[in-house]
C-alpha cells in the first residue's frame, strides 16, 4: 500500500485501521481472537496505522491491539490518546489532562499495548482546564525519555493547535472529516498545511451511512452509539441519502463501492490526509483497503463536488452532551 507522511517524517499507510468499534459503540464487542485476527489481516494487507485509545472498552482495546500487533511490533505505528477522566476523579466535564495524569495514562498503555514506546500519542479532547501548553511540555518530556515518538491533537480548535504545535511539533490532528462533515475545510486544513501537521479523519465513512448500507428503516441494536446521534434520526437519514446516492452513481461507473469512492475522495484532498476506517467484518476491511486502487480524476472530482454542492446535511454530528467536549 502507498504511504503517507504525518508532519515531521511520521510515515504511515494510506489508511489506517480505526479499533474503536472492535470493544464499543456498534453493538456487542468482538470476541478477542476474532479482533486479533482482523488486526493481523489488515496489516497482511498493507495497513500499518493502527488507532486505538484507552477509553475504548475501557482499557480492552489497547489490550487487543497489543496482543494482534505484538508479533509485528517493529514494523507498525500505533496512535493511542489520553485526557479522558475514565475513573472520575478529574472533576470538571469528564476530562483529565494534568501532567500527572498523562504520565500514568503512558506508563498502563504501554503495558497494555505489550511495547516500550507509543509512535502517536493523542490528547484525546482538549482539556479547558489545563492549559495546552503545559499538556504539550509533559507529552515533550515523554518523547525525550524515548516512551512517545509523536504528538497528537484530537478535536482541536486552530488557536490551541498553535498553542501546542510552539511548544512541541504536533505531527497529526484527528478530527471527523468526510463528505458529510466538511467544516475542517473552512479553517483547520489551512492551517495543518501551513504548519506541517498531517490530517486523520476519523468516521471517515460517516459512521457507516456513507457505505450505502444504511438508510431510513435501518434499526440499531440499543447499545449503539448512532442511536443518540441526531443525524442518524430516521427523518435525517432520509434527507442525508442525497449524498450517498451521488457517491453511489459516480462509484457504479468507477465499479467501486460507495464507500471506496468516500476513502478515495478523502486520499484526493491532500497527499497528509490519511483516513481511519473502523470495521468488524473481514470483508468491509478487504473494501476499505481496495478504496487505494480506485483513481479519481480531476473531472471525477468536480463531478463530486456538483453531485453534493447544495445538499444541506440534516442533524448536528454529536448529541448536545458530546458536542460540549469539542474545542473551537
Amino acid at each position: 500500500m502507498e504511504k503517507r507522511k504525518l508532519g515531521r517524517g511520521l510515515e504511515v499507510s494510506a489508511i489506517g485501521l480505526g479499533c474503536m468499534g472492535i470493544s464499543q459503540s456498534y453493538g456487542l464487542p468482538m470476541e478477542t481472537p476474532d479482533a486479533v485476527r482482523l488486526i493481523r489481516t489488515a496489516f497482511e494487507r498493507g495497513v500499518t496505522f493502527f488507532d486505538t485509545a484507552e477509553v475504548y472498552g475501557r482499557y480492552k482495546n489497547e489490550e487487543v491491539v497489543g496482543e494482534a500487533l505484538q508479533p509485528i511490533r517493529d514494523q507498525v505505528v500505533i496512535a493511542t490518546k489520553f485526557g479522558i477522566d475514565i475513573e472520575g476523579t478529574a472533576g470538571h466535564r469528564g476530562m483529565d489532562s494534568r501532567p500527572e495524569h498523562i504520565r500514568a495514562v503512558v506508563e498502563a498503555s504501554l503495558k497494555r499495548l505489550r511495547t516500550d514506546r507509543i509512535d502517536l500519542l493523542y490528547q484525546h479532547r482538549v482539556d479547558p482546564i489545563v492549559p495546552i501548553e503545559e499538556v504539550a511540555g509533559t507529552v515533550k518530556e515523554l518523547i525525550g525519555q524515548g516512551k512517545v515518538k509523536h504528538f497528537g491533537l484530537s478535536e482541536a480548535g486552530v488557536r490551541n493547535i498553535r498553542r501546542a504545535h510552539a511548544v512541541q511539533p504536533v505531527a497529526a490532528l484527528q478530527s471527523e472529516y468526510s463528505l458529510w462533515w466538511r467544516e475542517p475545510e473552512e479553517a483547520i486544513l489551512p492551517t495543518l498545511e501551513e504548519l506541517g501537521i498531517g490530517f486523520v479523519p476519523f468516521s471517515p465513512l460517516g459512521k457507516g451511512f456513507l457505505t450505502g448500507a444504511i438508510d431510513q428503516d435501518t434499526t440499531f441494536v440499543s447499545d449503539d452509539f448512532r442511536n443518540t446521534v441526531p443525524r442518524f434520526a430516521p427523518e435525517a437519514r432520509k434527507a442525508n441519502q442525497a449524498i450517498v446516492d451521488a457517491i453511489g452513481k459516480l462509484a457504479a461507473e468507477k465499479k467501486a463501492t460507495p464507500a471506496q469512492v468516500a476513502l478515495a475522495w478523502l486520499l484526493a484532498q491532500k497527499p497528509w490526509i490519511v483516513p481511519i476506517p473502523g470495521t468488524t467484518k473481514l470483508h468491509r476491511l478487504e473494501e476499505n483497503i481496495g478504496a487505494t486502487a480506485v483513481e479519481l480524476t480531476a473531472e471525477d472530482l468536480r463531478d463530486i463536488e456538483d453531485a453534493v454542492y447544495g445538499v444541506a446535511v440534516e442533524g448536528d454530528r454529536y448529541s448536545p452532551q458530546h458536542a460540549a467536549w469539542i474545542d473551537r
